[in-house]
């Protein structure tokens, strides 16, 4: 099956994704529904944003460009002075911007 993705066929493709998020999001607030919230259920639950958080920069770092490992690195000292993200992301996403178009020119 092929979809175009140009035209309308762009915007069948986000509305598929859209149904299938919120598909998976309703199916584990009802799924959860059934299980009992233990203390070891509450450290799953803790540590499974932390964990998805990793696997997504872990990539990145290994095999991002400078750029990137310099927003990664500016984010996380971010975070750990002022313990807010706003800030944080916002000094990485000015790192890699400054750190590319710097590079470029």
């Amino acid at each position: 099956m092929n979809i175009e993705t140009s035209g309308t066929g762009a915007l069948i493709i986000i509305a598929i994704m859209a149904v299938v998020t919120l598909a998976t999001r309703w199916g584990g607030v009802f799924v959860m529904g059934f299980v009992p919230i233990s203390y070891r259920v509450q450290q799953f639950i803790a540590a499974m944003s932390g964990s998805v958080l990793v696997a997504v920069l872990a990539p990145l770092a290994v095999t991002g460009d400078n750029g990137a490992r310099l927003a990664l690195l500016s984010t996380a000292v971010v975070m750990l002075l002022v313990k807010k993200p706003l800030p944080a992301i916002a000094a990485g996403i000015i790192a890699a911007a400054l750190f590319r178009q710097l590079a470029a020119g």
